[in-house]
């Protein structure tokens, strides 16, 4: 297998992980730590590493939530999210990038999405994390709807998401 570094910031032509291996839209749950561990594997020069778990909420806008179902569009979801990757390579001296979103049915509690990064140092991995986090929430092709006693409704970006998108130059506007 042919092996690339995922960003080439600074000297991390010795990060090893696939490029491929960078965003993973899945059903299955995953385990934060085996994560972090694949990510660091083999760059001995990772100084830090920032991760993001989100989780489904039992409640949302005053509500109890008993479900969230997500569905992306395959192919179109992971290479938007690929391009955001390369750009967050381009702005922060990142040495390695994961992003696993699940797809379909969650219940409270339930793990959604995973951004971890890594770099020399914690400043670019805490950016660098929350760059793509803040893509995520307001960008990428994901459609979310919440079942409540009130009945199911989709979700849209809120105002602060859009601001905090803002503060990066990503577009804004998606909120209702």
């Amino acid at each position: 297998m042919v092996r690339q570094a995922e960003c080439m910031a600074g000297d991390s032509s010795d990060a090893t992980i696939p490029r491929m291996s960078r965003v993973r839209i899945q059903t299955a749950d995953f385990d934060l730590s085996t994560e972090v561990a694949a990510l660091r594997a083999g760059d001995a020069g990772v100084g830090a590493v920032a991760s993001f778990v989100g989780t489904v909420r039992d409640r949302s806008e005053g509500s109890g939530v008993s479900a969230m179902e997500l569905e992306h569009y395959p192919g179109m979801t992971e290479a938007a999210i690929e391009a955001m990757i390369d750009e967050a390579c381009r702005r922060f001296a990142l040495r390695a990038v994961r992003v696993i979103h699940r797809v379909g049915l969650l219940q409270p509690g339930d793990q959604i999405v995973l951004v971890a990064v890594s770099s020399a140092h914690r400043g670019e991995a805490f950016q660098g994390c929350e760059f793509l986090m803040d893509y995520l929430k307001t960008q990428a092709p994901f459609w979310k709807k919440e079942t409540t006693p009130e009945g199911a409704r989709w979700v849209d970006a809120r105002v602060a998401d859009d601001a905090a998108a803002a503060r990066w130059g990503l577009p804004a506007g998606n909120a209702t």
